[in-house]
């Protein structure tokens, strides 16, 4: 009985990890000539496709800081509408090639690594769109709390034209004060 539950879960995990991939989804291109110093800070989520992870949730946003390794410390924040509290998860992330090329994994769950891809980013670093490893993630980001009508509707324009299904994304309300 221990060797097939060994067994399950070895076969569990193998399965798992085949399914945790870090490359873009293809025909997506990542952001060239990424400087990770100016994408360092916080930025507020302002649109994402919608996953169990992020479900229920307002008033997310990231926070990116570089370590002294060369890793990027994530901290992700939310509101958890359903249970009116604070939940926030702490992850790490890695450049997956050159670090000019604006492509990382980040885990949140130990040896569990997904991609991070910056595929379209304001010159002044103002806002970005960043894809998964494939088309079912997809997250409009900012350093303001709101993006122009302009602005969001060229970013949905171009994640349509990727393939990302647009019509689903789900708008983040972005009105909370209170930070705890």
């Amino acid at each position: 009985m221990l060797f097939i539950r060994s067994a399950i879960l070895t076969l569990f995990f193998a399965l798992t990890l085949a399914g945790c991939s870090t490359a873009p989804p293809e025909g997506v291109r990542p952001v060239t000539s990424f400087d990770i110093n100016r994408y360092l800070g916080q930025w507020y989520e302002i649109a994402r496709l919608d996953h169990s992870f992020e479900r229920g949730m307002s008033d997310v946003n990231a926070t990116y800081q570089l370590q002294d390794d060369g890793s990027v410390k994530v901290i992700n924040r939310g509101y958890d509408t359903q249970r009116q509290t604070w939940k926030e998860a702490i992850g790490r992330a890695l450049f997956i090639g050159d670090p000019g090329t604006a492509s990382l994994k980040v885990s949140f769950f130990g040896p569990f690594y997904g991609g991070y891809h910056v595929i379209a980013l304001d010159q002044n670093y103002r806002w970005s769109l960043v894809a998964g490893p494939d088309r079912d993630y997809l997250w409009i980001l900012a350093r303001d709390k709101t993006l122009p009508a302009e602005v969001r509707e060229q970013l949905v324009s171009q994640a349509k034209a990727l393939g990302f299904a647009t019509d689903k994304l789900i708008w983040v309300e972005q009105k909370r004060t209170d930070t705890n």
